[in-house]
């Protein structure tokens, strides 16, 4: 009797390490989260045997997820920072694999009232950082600007902080919202409004064209302007990994990055890297 309980126990105990093996999850950046869903969504219907579990939280939330072994796949839309991958190495004695699978034009959001059609990155620092208060500043109309963002732990909050205000603190009543979606919205019914986020949401919204300095041209987050190099805030979306894949979880990101995969990357509205 002993004997056969010890074999049903290996059985169950192989049976269920067989179809954790099977699941697939993947935690992390709102900007990527609608990208992420299509993407398991697409696998799992030529994939019958394997399931994709899809959650968002921000970048930051999934890269703690990746450290602390409760998700497979961190979404992040910003890159890991080193006290990150230091605390991957303690634990697993490995710094991360980083897999880039998209890139996008971090879009600054305006109402669709809103007269004005472009700025520059000087421009937006000084509205996020609270110097610029009122849209006449800037040749728009005489009304207060009203500043919304995300919120800390969104790898979109840091992209901005780092390459548009250059490490400078966000003004103290900017509105602070829990995904990019949410930020849409809030321009969408104010007028006086603006946001930033990925390109992919911009929808009852419109793109102010940004550029560099007071003397460059001013470009939109059009394919073309991203692949070029010529919209000034560009940046990859990326999939971060323990160690470097194997098995389904190899499949998966080979497919990701295949023809099929990158195709789906043009459809939600980021730009394929292949």
């Amino acid at each position: 009797m002993k004997k056969i309980i010890a074999v049903v126990i290996l059985l169950i105990a192989t049976l269920g390490f067989y179809l954790q093996s099977n699941v697939i999850t993947v935690k992390g950046s709102d900007t990527l989260v609608i990208l992420a869903q299509r993407w398991a969504e697409k696998y799992m219907q030529s994939h019958a045997g394997i399931t994709i579990q899809v959650t968002g939280g921000g970048s930051g939330v999934g890269i703690a997820a990746l450290i602390n072994g409760t998700t497979d796949i961190a979404n992040s839309s910003r890159p890991m920072k080193p006290s990150e991958r230091e605390k991957l190495k303690q634990r697993y004695n490995s710094l991360g694999v980083e897999v880039k699978v998209a890139k996008d034009g971090l879009s600054v959001y305006l109402n669709e009232k809103n007269s004005l059609k472009e700025l520059s990155l000087e421009q937006i620092k000084d509205i996020y950082t609270g110097k610029i208060k009122n849209w006449k500043e800037v040749g728009g109309k005489d009304s207060k600007v009203i500043v919304y963002g995300r919120e800390n732990s969104s790898g979109t909050y840091v992209f901005f902080k780092d390459n548009v205000l250059f490490g400078a603190d966000f003004l103290a009543s900017m509105q602070s919202l829990p995904g990019t979606a949410a930020v849409v919205n809030a321009v969408i019914k104010d007028e006086n409004a603006i946001g930033f986020g990925g390109a992919a949401y911009a929808k009852g919204i419109k793109y102010v064209a940004v550029k560099k300095d007071n003397k460059s041209k001013a470009y939109e987050p059009t394919e073309e302007n991203i692949k070029n190099n010529n919209y000034p805030i560009s940046r990859f979306l990326y999939l971060y990994l323990r160690n470097r894949p194997t098995g389904e979880l190899k499949n998966y990101i080979d497919w990701i990055l295949s023809k099929e995969g990158q195709e789906l990357v043009s459809k939600v509205g980021y730009f394929p890297v292949r």
